[in-house]
């Protein structure tokens, strides 16, 4: 763990947090895999998949009744948990506004139309495990947002199977295809289709920084909701803070990759109590490899002197997770500016978001909470605007549009005007 004093100092470190996207190395690696999918489509996804997962495939497609098998195969307790984790994220983003509007003014009728895209793919990263509540928390809100083809990504294991939780949530929301493909060269199809995979419109959910480098490169070619980077979890915590409800929030994170757990308090007393109980948890947990290298590599804790300084920094920090853990912690709601997601006293733990709370997990992550928000059904909409003028409108507002298009050298947009004015 690294120790910082104040708010400043926070700010110093913060400025040099890194993406994955600034390393040469792997950029060119990756630019040479997309460009091999350009160039020969389900031969290089074969080729791709033999090296890097040791699986030899003959599809990509993950055949019907394999899926259907793999999904049987998810215990029942399980099987239920995802179910009950689909209603309450569907239960969430159905309280989204998804119509669009028409309104009626003296010069005709404005408006946007409100339209889904029309296919989506969703990956779901695989390594130390497979993400399936990725799949929950990014098809469902496409779902919701009336998207009529969800497609899966995901890398498949040696003998060409796919993680069945995978394919439990796939049946359960009846997806469309689960191609059995990971790393850059799934983004590559994905955005340039192949022989046996229709390019898609976006491509969604977290992935290695291979799939982060590739989805910076393809966008343009298809929409990307963000370029996710480790996970993050900053906790505030104040006198009151039980140091091992900080410590469980900082180890669920700590436990992947790469993570980045923070600690932010105003009671510089709270630390020692915190590092024991991170001791006595990482004693007997199957990630503490992962987890301690985290804490050690990446971990910081903040010293502040109130509060108010605490939730400065926060926001300056911009984090995936915002917990607080504070006396009267709504109270300090309305401070908050810069979050991918704001978690609300103890019972409100991030790891529950993770699964069951309701909003999607996939959340801005590396600052970009300061422009970004989470997976929402936003993400799989278009806004089209409507502009329905009456003659009397054309006639109202018409010259006004004349003289901003000969201000800006535009000629014929201003000729195109008067024709209407001159018809009036």
């Amino acid at each position: 763990m690294r120790f910082l004093n104040g708010r400043q100092a926070a700010l110093d470190a913060f400025r040099h947090r890194r993406s994955a996207q600034t390393d040469p190395a792997r950029r060119e690696v990756v630019e040479r895999l997309l460009q091999d999918v350009r160039t020969r489509g389900d031969a290089a996804v074969f080729d791709a998949t033999e090296r890097f997962e040791r699986a030899r495939l003959t599809a990509i497609e993950l055949p019907a009744d394999e899926r259907r098998a793999l999904a049987a195969a998810v215990a029942p307790d399980l099987a239920a948990a995802i179910d009950r984790s689909i209603a309450r994220v569907r239960a969430f983003h159905e309280h989204q506004p998804r119509e669009g509007f028409l309104t009626v003014t003296p010069e005709g009728v404005l408006g946007q139309l409100m339209r889904p895209l029309d296919r989506v793919a969703c990956y779901v990263p695989s390594g130390k495990a497979t993400l399936a509540s990725s799949l929950v928390m990014t098809a469902v809100p496409a779902q919701v947002a009336g998207v009529p083809d969800v497609v899966v990504a995901t890398p498949p294991r040696s003998d060409g199977s796919v993680d069945p939780a995978v394919a439990y949530v796939a049946e359960a929301l009846g997806l469309g295809a689960v191609y059995r493909m990971g790393g850059a060269q799934a983004i590559g199809a994905l955005a340039y289709g192949t022989e046996s995979v229709p390019r898609v419109d976006k491509i969604v959910g977290p992935g290695s920084a291979w799939v982060v480098i590739a989805k910076a490169l393809v966008f343009g070619e298809v929409g990307i909701e963000s370029l996710p980077g480790p996970t993050e979890t900053l906790v505030v915590a104040d006198a009151g803070a039980d140091p091992e409800h900080v410590a469980a929030d900082l180890l669920a994170q700590a436990e992947h990759d790469d993570a980045v757990p923070v600690l932010v308090t105003c009671e510089r007393s709270l630390w020692p109590r915190v590092e024991a109980a991170l001791e006595r948890r990482l004693a007997d947990l199957p990630t503490a490899t992962t987890a301690r290298a985290s804490l050690t590599e990446r971990g910081t804790v903040v010293f502040v002197e109130d509060v108010a300084e605490a939730i400065d920094v926060a926001n300056a920090f911009a984090s995936e997770h915002l917990c607080l853990l504070v006396d009267d912690p709504w109270a300090w709601v309305g401070h908050v500016r810069h979050a991918g997601g704001l978690f609300v006293g103890a019972s409100s733990l991030e790891a529950l978001g993770d699964y069951v709370a309701g909003p999607s997990h996939v959340m801005p992550t590396g600052g970009t909470a300061r422009f970004a928000s989470a997976v929402n059904v936003r993400d799989f909409q278009k806004v089209i605007p409507v502009v329905g003028l009456t003659a009397a409108g054309t006639r109202a507002i018409g010259p006004d549009a004349v003289r901003f298009a000969r201000a800006e050298g535009l000629e014929a947009h201003a000729q195109a005007v008067e024709a209407r004015l001159e018809e009036a």
